[in-house]
């Protein structure tokens, strides 16, 4: 078989699949510029690639941790011996690995309330947090919420630049100030986001002025993307969702938190009871997936990674605005594009969601999500449901009317998304090639 027969073939399926040639002609195009970003994603994988590996092999990993425990789940070998490997995979002291955290929200509100008392104040350097941490923090006043306790909330924002306001960081601290909170994505804006480095020199900055300040950094949607993690720059907590990066889309449930002892066995026992911590929890089969998951996680992330930048240089050729420009440096699997309309949200994610080998066929409409202050549209046929780290976008129905695309368990898949999501605008006529 020739290659010119093997791109026949290629094309035909594509046109199968409803993409036009006109629209992959183009996109195709595009492509041809981008195999250097490609070659340094690749090294990047394949350094945390090693770096999983090794730590699987300092802790001996064998089928024996595969094994499942029920009930409280007590002298569960596997779970205890993942969360050391998360420790090493992450440089930290200790690690809270465990199914019985929901959700990425979930793992960030156990890092806070288990490390904060009445009367401390929680300060966030990166701005508004995302939407769901609202109602956490009582921003939006909620039952349970941090505000509830008498635990206050102050915050700086990042300069106009992106970069962190260390004057008004300084002005800001004061003697209530028990934790600082940094999210390194953009959440539901169009920031940048920050690298781990940035975040490193702003965690030595606030421990010069008090070295008791517990730094959480919120690493979703980080995960491998580059070198280093924040973990590895002095943060106290770093804390993640298993159903994004980490979880290498085979974690079925599941959040992290990694970090110092005593802020992991305050999680531990928020997380279970006191005098019970991380003792109990039983790992009820799933253990497997996880340590699969984490092995797979930095080839999967490679994948998110090329789909990313491939949207950003195609979306920006056609003169939209893309948070990060199609040139700069990914520190997030996560592709802001804005539309400046309603319609072009709804069908971005038309495209993405008909993409989809799970639910190809639902057309994803706008809806009142909980946890969010306006309605939000959310494309995701994923085999886990709601994981970031498959293909997906979402967005809220405000201006200035941004997508975010993330994720694809392989590149080829992420790719067939954003040529779909072409499709489908070119189709609407809200694109003209």
């Amino acid at each position: 078989m020739t290659d010119k027969t093997i791109n026949t073939d290629i094309q035909n399926m594509y046109e199968i699949l409803g993409i036009s040639p006109k629209v992959l002609d183009f996109c195709e195009e595009i492509l041809k510029t981008l195999k250097d970003r490609f070659v340094e994603f690749d090294c990047k994988a394949e350094y945390n690639q090693l770096k999983v590996i090794n730590a699987m092999h300092e802790e001996k990993v064998s089928d024996i941790h595969f094994s499942s425990s029920t009930g409280y789940g007590y002298n569960d070998i596997g779970r205890e011996t993942l969360e050391k490997v998360y420790a090493r995979v992450f440089h930290t002291e200790d690690a809270l690995v465990r199914p019985q955290i929901t959700c990425g929200t979930h793992a960030l509100a156990l890092a806070l309330f288990s490390n904060l008392r009445p009367g401390d104040e929680l300060l966030s350097i990166s701005g508004k947090p995302y939407d769901t941490l609202e109602e956490v923090i009582g921003i939006r006043d909620s039952t349970g919420s941090l505000k509830e306790y008498g635990i206050t909330y102050a915050q700086v924002d990042l300069l106009p630049d992106g970069s962190f306001d260390r004057d008004g960081i300084k002005k800001v601290i004061n003697g209530k100030t028990k934790m600082i909170a940094i999210q390194r994505s953009k959440g539901y804006q169009t920031r940048k986001t920050l690298s781990p480095y940035d975040i490193g020199d702003i965690i030595q900055f606030v421990k010069g002025i008090d070295d008791r300040i517990i730094v959480m950094v919120d690493n979703c949607y980080g995960e491998f993307v580059e070198y280093h993690e924040p973990s590895d720059f002095g943060a106290d907590m770093t804390v993640g969702s298993l159903i994004k990066n980490p979880g290498g889309g085979l974690a079925p449930v599941g959040g992290y938190i990694v970090g110092t002892k005593k802020c992991i066995e305050n999680a531990a026992y928020r997380l279970t009871a006191p005098g019970l911590g991380k003792e109990v929890g039983a790992s009820l089969g799933i253990l497997q997936s996880f340590y699969q998951g984490l092995f797979m996680a930095p080839t999967v992330v490679c994948g998110a990674l090329k789909g990313a930048v491939f949207a950003a240089n195609l979306y920006e050729r056609l003169g939209f605005k893309v948070v990060p420009d199609m040139s700069e440096p990914r520190y997030d699997i996560i592709q802001a594009i804005e539309f400046g309309s309603p319609e072009g949200v709804i069908e971005f994610c038309k495209g993405i969601q008909a993409a989809a080998p799970v639910d190809s066929y639902v057309t994803p409409e706008p809806w009142a999500m909980p946890g969010y202050d306006s309605d939000v549209i959310m494309a995701a046929g994923a085999f886990v449901q709601g994981s970031s780290i498959e293909l997906s976008a979402d967005g809220p129905i405000k201006p200035p009317y941004a997508v975010y695309f993330q994720g694809g368990l392989t590149w080829y898949h992420a790719k067939l998304g954003i040529i779909n999501s072409l499709q489908k605008l070119v189709d609407a006529g809200i694109v003209k090639l």
